[in-house]
């Protein structure tokens, strides 16, 4: 796992910087940054942040974890759905080419996204970042067979490498 050091330490920071710089790492779950704010002191790298972080998701209880996996939005959404999308999820998609699907490929991401909704009652989740809309299409329709407990899982495993990336995007 590449690392850099941050740009600003964290240890200097208010919560309200902190916040404001790392709050939106997680998909509308602010919390996540509020619990690695604890242990800020010890943070100088996207690699130590990014393990605070997962940190306190790990430590969070199930229903917590299962309101951060409904903050995600479904891949492919219809046009009305984008307005509700954060920036970082428009850039992310549409770096994956999801926003050039052909008719049959969004018909297909559209059919995937209800059926595995109905299954495992949250939304399907990927980091994106490196594949295409092929590789998104393959995984779906191999994930959407997983057993729930492993499908959970494997969902905030994909939540945390999409934090990962986030924050080494970061200036």
């Amino acid at each position: 796992m590449d690392d850099k050091p941050l740009t600003k330490k964290p240890a200097d920071l208010t919560i309200g910087e902190f916040l404001r710089i790392y709050g939106g790492i997680y998909e509308h779950s602010p919390w996540i940054a509020e619990g690695a704010y604890a242990v800020r002191a010890n943070v100088t790298t996207v690699v130590a942040l990014h393990t605070a972080m997962k940190m306190a998701v790990a430590n969070a209880p199930r229903d917590k974890k299962l309101t951060l996996i409904m903050a995600h939005p479904d891949l492919a959404c219809a046009p009305a759905e984008v307005s509700k999308l954060t920036q970082s999820s428009v850039s992310e998609q549409k770096g994956a080419g999801l926003n050039q699907c052909t008719p049959e490929e969004f018909a297909e991401f559209q059919k995937l996204n209800a059926d595995y909704k109905k299954k495992f009652g949250f939304p399907f989740i990927i980091a994106v970042k490196g594949l295409n809309r092929l590789d998104i299409l393959q995984a779906f329709r191999k994930r959407i067979n997983n057993a729930p407990e492993d499908e959970f899982n494997t969902a905030l495993g994909q939540i945390d490498r999409i934090a990962y990336f986030r924050l080494m995007a970061l200036p």
